[in-house]
């Protein structure tokens, strides 16, 4: 696996297509964005199962780990209809975001396609790449009602995703937070990217957490970075 660097970097500017996930990728996990969506969710989910909200949180979290989303687990399990929870999760407050010119230029400087893929919704995807000024750099978005509700790790939705916008995934590169969703992506020929952080996620199921420094990465990670705006730069330099 190359190291973070400009050497390494420069060798994907054959590439073609870029996809970013949203949430902790292109926006720093130290900026605690996902911390309010997180406790959104607990809300719900002891609503809409009427738990208390300890008993809440651990079904909460098991689903996420089980599922590859709280929303599936909900909908597999309960046959919840997505509507209301994307609604209340993603009625957030914005302002920890930070604004991101240098991001943006890079995006824009790479060669080829730009999409967004998360997990999250089509309202939450457009509202924060709006709030950051990254909107106009993105040739797409592709979020959970595009999927059908199947998340990532689901092998249905990176099918999809490369369906709808005709990716050939041997001329792409995929950026998530999420070890365990670069591991369908780097299967079907994409180049993978994994974005950590210093964010303390030991509160996360083990199995789904996000990248964090040190941790030990599987062999289906091609390339690391701390600094995803640094990482695009060295590739056109």
């Amino acid at each position: 696996m190359p190291a973070d660097g400009e050497q390494s970097a420069s060798a994907l500017i054959d590439r073609q297509v870029w996809v970013f996930d949203l949430d902790n990728t292109l926006y720093p996990a130290e900026c605690d964005l996902f911390a309010e969506i997180d406790q959104r969710m607990t809300d719900f989910v002891a609503r809409f199962l009427r738990l208390p909200r300890d008993e809440a949180r651990a079904t909460q979290k098991q689903y996420y780990a089980e599922h590859g989303t709280t929303l599936n687990g909900l909908m597999s399990m309960h046959g919840m209809a997505p509507d209301e929870f994307l609604d209340h999760v993603h009625e957030i407050d914005l302002s920890p975001l930070p604004r991101t010119p240098d991001l943006a230029a890079a995006i824009k400087a790479l060669p080829g396609r730009k999409f967004v893929y998360t997990n999250g919704s089509r309202g939450h995807a457009r509202r924060v790449t709006e709030y950051m000024g990254l909107d106009h750099v993105f040739d797409g978005q592709f979020a959970i009602e595009d999927s059908g509700f199947k998340p990532k790790p689901n092998r249905s939705s990176y099918d999809a995703f490369n369906q709808l916008f005709g990716i050939d995934p041997k001329q792409a590169v995929f950026f998530e937070d999420l070890a365990r969703n670069l591991a369908p992506a780097h299967t079907m020929g994409f180049t993978t990217v994994l974005v950590q952080s210093a964010k303390d996620w030991s509160h996360e199921p083990a199995a789904a957490r996000p990248a964090g420094i040190g941790d030990d990465l599987p062999p289906h990670i091609d390339y690391v970075t701390r600094d995803l705006t640094g990482f695009l730069r060295s590739i056109n330099a």
